[in-house]
């Protein structure tokens, strides 16, 4: 059977993958909505099968779109590529899509995309900053191209690379009993009361792996979804907290919280993700060896 699949239909799968609506399609697009949705029964009839379930308003890629979905990705980055090898033109170009986790997202990826634009001129990068979780749903379903988390995923669907990494901390009120001790035995961690973030943090996964396990005895007194609010809490004498150091250093430096000194290993590794399938075109492949070889030197200016 001949198959006259087109980029342009492609693309317009593509794009509704990203925005799950026809309607929010064909803004991007600048189509009409007739038009998308033209493009997408032609593209469902070429193939022979519908590529979308579709759920209320909304188009929901089912398993035919998933097996589709990363060949799309490859077809359209590498036409953009044969545009760019006949123009002549080195300069990289494109939209490059990154994800980060809270931490890095507030506390490292700003200096990096600084640092990224002035080495290689290129500005259209976009920053989406959730939980660990959900950036990693993002990239398995095609809605990032990258992703920037703290420790590592088991998805096998997804490469984990370590690229930094940096070291996490307790903390509590200055006027908490363990604020005044030197370095604290884990037992006098016991009975305490913790302020945790939502399931799918970094910080919380840190917490309930390396903490949790060795004490017999905690509370999770709340479960917040932003770093602020989880050191103003803290500083409100509401609980124990661990979290990035880099994310606490300006409330440890301004006396809102202490530092509480653990005898445990600290540190934990900053990995980059990319999907197994999605095509590196010149621009990611760029991003990463950036990222790779970028040095956390400005992250806590």
């Amino acid at each position: 059977m001949a198959y006259n699949v087109s980029l342009r239909q492609l693309h317009v799968f593509s794009t509704i993958t990203q925005h799950k609506t026809l309607t929010a399609a064909s803004e991007a697009l600048f189509l009409s909505k007739a038009a998308v949705s033209m493009a997408l029964s032609e593209l469902e009839k070429q193939i022979g099968h519908p590529l979308f379930d579709r759920v209320n308003n909304r188009l929901v890629l089912n398993q035919e779109g998933q097996k589709l979905l990363p060949l799309a990705d490859e077809l359209l980055h590498r036409a953009n590529d044969i545009e760019l090898m006949f123009d002549g033109d080195t300069t990289l170009t494109g939209q490059l899509r990154i994800g980060a986790s809270d931490t890095i997202g507030n506390q490292i990826a700003p200096y990096m995309l600084s640092d990224f634009r002035k080495s290689t001129d290129h500005t259209q990068q976009s920053l989406f900053i959730s939980n660990s979780a959900q950036i990693c749903q993002m990239l398995i379903d095609y809605e990032l191209d990258i992703a920037l988390i703290e420790g590592s995923t088991p998805h096998p669907d997804l490469l984990s690379v370590p690229f930094s990494h940096d070291e996490m901390c307790v903390i509590a009120s200055p006027i908490h009993p363990l604020s005044h001790g030197s370095e604290i035995t884990l037992d006098q961690l016991e009975g305490n009361d913790w302020i945790l973030r939502e399931s799918g943090s970094g910080s919380r996964e840190f917490f309930t792996q390396l903490i949790a396990p060795r004490l017999v005895d905690w509370h999770e007194s709340f479960q917040l979804n932003t770093t602020e609010a989880l050191i103003n809490s803290v500083s409100a004498g509401l609980g124990l907290a661990c979290l990035s150091k880099l994310a606490a250093s300006p409330a440890i430096q301004d006396g809102r919280v202490v530092q509480i000194p653990l005898p445990l290993n600290m540190q934990r590794k900053f990995c980059l993700l990319v999907h197994k399938e999605k095509y590196q075109n010149p621009l990611l492949k760029a991003f990463i060896s950036f990222c790779q070889q970028w040095q956390q030197n400005d992250a806590s200016k």
